[in-house]
């Protein structure tokens, strides 16, 4: 789409000026889908540098490709309003120099983040009735209220699918290392067994994620509703190592804008999962005892499950 599908044609410089005015003003000031832009302040530091940073990315077709997402080191999926998925990718070893489309932040996620060390929190915006909660969560939330300068609107596809974040313009400092490292989860040997496994798709009730194996790539192949998930630039994007992860999900206190329940999923628990990697599906065991705990991954006889190299996708389904 030509940056006319989003502002009219202008006849003069003057015109054209006042139009990027616009564009960045309203970056700074919505969060572009009908939720709230955020009113938080940065919470305090705890003394540590902050070094993982999460962000919120769309993911409906309007919104691919998407930027920066193949720079995650680790990429969750999970269930939104209306069925639909919605992306919080998490960045620690290396940064993109844009990330994006950047969207609104659920209540699910301050529980899955509290895995790490008080995250930055990138989102456009939240309901109005989340901010406090955000506000009290221990992250360093980092809104467009926040950071003004570090978002912009591209020109080139429609609002609210268009806000995307230049991540160095945010307080955050890359560690260097990977974010799954983070949670105490390590590359290593495969387990033993395993079956061997193609192709392996998650479905929600309006999306699905589908995972092809590539031995030439030496990766998962992602697919988004169909389509292969593809980088700005046009390349595949791909996984290392996939965790399907049976959870709980309820309805939460709050609602969209069109009165869709917004769905919360329980990541404070145990369950079953599966594990892909090298071509081979594992089955496995996830728990997590508390808020404040990292999420554990064990084969059915207790031993850890270890990653293979590359980025890990882990995604939340419901329990059937």
């Amino acid at each position: 789409m030509s940056a006319a599908g989003v502002v009219p044609r202008v006849r003069n410089r003057a015109a054209a000026l006042f139009a990027v005015l616009v564009l960045a003003v309203t970056a700074a000031c919505t969060g572009g889908d009908g939720s709230s832009p955020s009113s938080t302040s940065p919470s305090p530091r705890t003394g540590a540098a902050t070094h993982v940073l999460a962000v919120k990315i769309d993911n409906v077709a309007p919104a691919r490709p998407h930027t920066g997402l193949e720079g995650a080191d680790i990429v969750y999926v999970e269930q939104v309003e209306a069925g639909l998925s919605r992306i919080l990718a998490v960045y620690s070893a290396d940064l993109p120099p844009v990330i994006g489309p950047v969207r609104s932040a659920r209540e699910t996620d301050l529980e899955l983040l509290r895995q790490f060390d008080r995250p930055a929190l990138a989102f456009s915006g939240a309901q109005s009735r989340l901010l406090p909660v955000i506000d009290r969560a221990p992250v360093d939330a980092v809104p467009p209220s926040q950071a003004p300068r570090a978002y912009f609107r591209s020109p080139d596809r429609p609002a609210p699918h268009n806000l995307y974040l230049r991540p160095e313009r945010i307080p955050f400092t890359a560690s260097g290392v990977d974010a799954a490292a983070e949670l105490g989860l390590r590359v290593g040997a495969a387990p033993s067994g395993g079956e061997p496994e193609d192709s392996r798709t998650v479905r929600y009730p309006s999306a699905s994620v589908t995972f092809t194996w590539s031995a030439e790539d030496e990766r998962w192949l992602v697919s988004l509703d169909g389509a292969p998930a593809r980088t700005a630039q046009g390349e595949r994007i791909g996984a290392g190592t996939v965790v399907v992860q049976d959870v709980d999900v309820r309805e939460s206190d709050f609602r969209d804008r069109s009165g869709n329940n917004t769905p919360f999923t329980e990541t404070v628990g145990a369950g079953d999962a599966v594990v892909l990697r090298n071509g081979r599906a594992y089955e496995a065991r996830w728990s997590r005892s508390s808020a404040a705990a990292d999420t554990v991954f064990t084969s059915p006889e207790g031993q850890r499950v270890d990653l293979a190299e590359g980025p890990l996708w882990i995604l939340y389904t419901p329990r059937g």
